[in-house]
């Protein structure tokens, strides 16, 4: 009796969703309590409708919930006399559970299910399945509440199975339906299904393996190439530093340099200067002499005295003395202009170089190239055109992938990323590793093109094939073409209205093809690309051309 007792305190003190004591609990308005989380988590699964888990009685609105302090209280006291969690004999089913199609009011979780009665069974109610004879050759699976497997037109179980029709049927069906069918066994094709299905978990087993041990291996090589990096900043620097400080002491060699000689030079004008300045105190001193003599009023005087004076010596300054004002040293300045100049072309020269060293570090070795059109389409990409960088007589349709040539402007909105000179448009998606994708175009003078984001919008060099930043294949009426920096390569190969483009970024291959029961190479690049790339089209002339992304499988 006391064990009786003991079970009903647990149901009544269990969550129903859980179906473990209560924590935190809550009572909703029909009167029922849950956990707060549990009921939370079971009315956000519902999302519209919420109602209560066991009287399914529902709520317009969701109820606000408030801890029930009185039974908080109360569960705190019962675990302190040792109230437990029910023990798993005694696990009612929830919403998400299987229950016993065989329990009456309150259900229990089902822990098998049966292929021949169609029913599932808590560990009370599978007994007579251990115990009967008959019964045990029933087959018995883990719960499951899709166990739809009789025949609805012979009410019969599907035993048997038909691998024309790959269904499940009834013995009946295969005597009649299914007459001069392949038909065996479901068990049969079970088994050997379940050993195809062993040989691809086998090989997806081997693959997990394989891909973890490149993973591993990739780790290690951004390991590798984060300690190379590092270690290159810090070499970098420290040879950016060492030019700099020998730049400052050229520099304070330089400052010294033209100090030292302005002192020798100020030292030796004003050495001079002295001297002049001491031969005008002495020419003066001779001026005022003559000027007392000659107003010597005595004749007789004046004739005694003259002979005295000795005659002007010539001066040895005024002719040697050149003045040059601001330009005493004007070619230190064009020499260091000079070296300016030179070492910003160096700069120059070296940062391109440094700059294709930096782009060709390769983490991941290079792939072999694809040799058939079926290779080709495993790197496929589905391209879009973008409206706003079309030029205003292009109409964009079939979801932004053709592109037709109007004679009348389109309502395009204002844009600085639109194409203003020439009648082009770049695709929505940039590339900057393997792709392959066909264009189909109709009409003339079409290009097909790859260029980086920040080609020219308007002028002349902002056409495709015009400039170092686009490369493009020209589809004439009769022939081919490829351009690149407004250099024109005349290409002979049949003509075709169908032209494959393929891009390895990371190896600087881009190649044109001509697409038709074969694919004929038309132009091969071979560069190194600085930015990501967008592909292109380009209409001329003909009102009515067309140009299309083709849907590749």
């Amino acid at each position: 009796m006391a064990q009786r007792g003991n079970q009903l305190d647990r149901e009544c003190f269990c969550c129903s969703v859980c179906l473990d004591l209560l924590k935190d609990p809550v009572t909703i308005p029909c009167g029922h309590s849950y956990c707060m989380y549990c009921i939370q988590r079971f009315w956000d699964e519902e999302k519209k409708i919420h109602s209560c888990p066991q009287c399914r009685k529902t709520f317009t609105l969701r109820p606000v919930l408030m801890k029930n302090t009185m039974l908080a209280d109360l569960m705190e006291e019962l675990k302190k006399t040792g109230l437990q969690a029910a023990p798993t004999d005694h696990c009612y089913a929830g919403p998400e559970d299987v229950s016993c199609d065989f329990c009456s009011g309150r259900k229990l979780k089902a822990i098998k299910s049966c292929l021949f009665c169609l029913a599932s069974y808590c560990k009370k109610h599978l007994q007579p399945h251990l115990d009967k004879a008959p019964l045990m050759k029933h087959k018995l699976v883990e719960p499951s509440k899709d166990l739809q497997n009789i025949c609805s037109i012979h009410d019969e179980v599907k035993k048997m199975f038909c691998r024309t029709d790959q269904k499940c049927i009834c013995y009946l069906c295969s005597v009649d339906e299914h007459r001069g069918h392949d038909t065996v066994s479901a068990a049969a094709e079970r088994t050997e299904r379940q050993r195809d299905l062993e040989e691809s978990q086998q090989q997806i087993q081997q693959r997990i393996q394989d891909r973890e041990k490149e993973v591993k291996l990739l780790q290690q090589e951004v390991e590798a190439i984060n300690h190379s990096a590092d270690q290159t900043v810090k070499d970098s620097e420290k040879i950016f530093t060492q030019m700099i400080n020998l730049i400052q002491k050229r520099s304070c060699d330089v400052m010294q340099q033209i100090r030292s000689q302005q002192q020798t030079e100020v030292s030796r004008v004003k050495d001079l200067q002295e001297e002049l300045e001491q031969e005008i105190t002495e020419l003066k001193r001779r001026d005022a002499e003559l000027k007392q003599l000659s107003l010597t009023e005595d004749h007789s005087q004046f004739l005694l005295n003259y002979p005295s004076l000795p005659p002007l010596s010539e001066s040895t300054h005024s002719s040697s003395i050149n003045v040059r004002p601001l330009r005493y040293f004007e070619e230190v300045t064009a020499a260091v202009s000079e070296l300016r100049d030179k070492l910003k072309d160096l700069l120059r020269e070296e940062r391109t170089n440094i700059s294709r060293k930096v782009t060709r570090v390769d983490a991941i070795p290079p792939q072999p190239k694809p040799r058939s059109r079926a290779h080709y389409l495993k790197y496929s990409h589905q391209i879009t055109l973008d409206p706003n960088t079309a030029h205003i007589r292009l109409l964009l349709s079939e979801e932004n992938r053709k592109v037709t040539l109007m004679e009348q402007p389109q309502s395009y909105s204002h844009d600085q990323k639109r194409f203003i000179r020439w009648l082009q448009v770049l695709s929505k998606e940039s590339f900057t590793g393997r792709c392959y994708w066909e264009v189909e175009r109709r009409g003339t003078f079409v290009f097909v093109a790859v260029a980086y984001k920040n080609i020219s919008r308007s002028g002349d060099e902002g056409g495709f094939g015009l400039n170092d930043k686009s490369w493009a294949l020209n589809c004439s009426p009769n022939s081919f073409s490829f351009l690149h920096n407004n250099i024109q390569t005349f290409i002979s190969a049949p003509v075709s209205s169908k032209v494959g483009v393929y891009l390895d970024h990371r190896a600087g291959v881009l190649s044109f093809y001509s697409v038709s029961k074969s694919m004929t190479l038309l132009h091969r690049v071979q560069t190194t690309f600085t930015q990501p790339l967008h592909a292109g089209l380009g209409l001329f002339r003909f009102v009515g051309a067309t140009a299309e992304f083709c849907k590749l499988k």
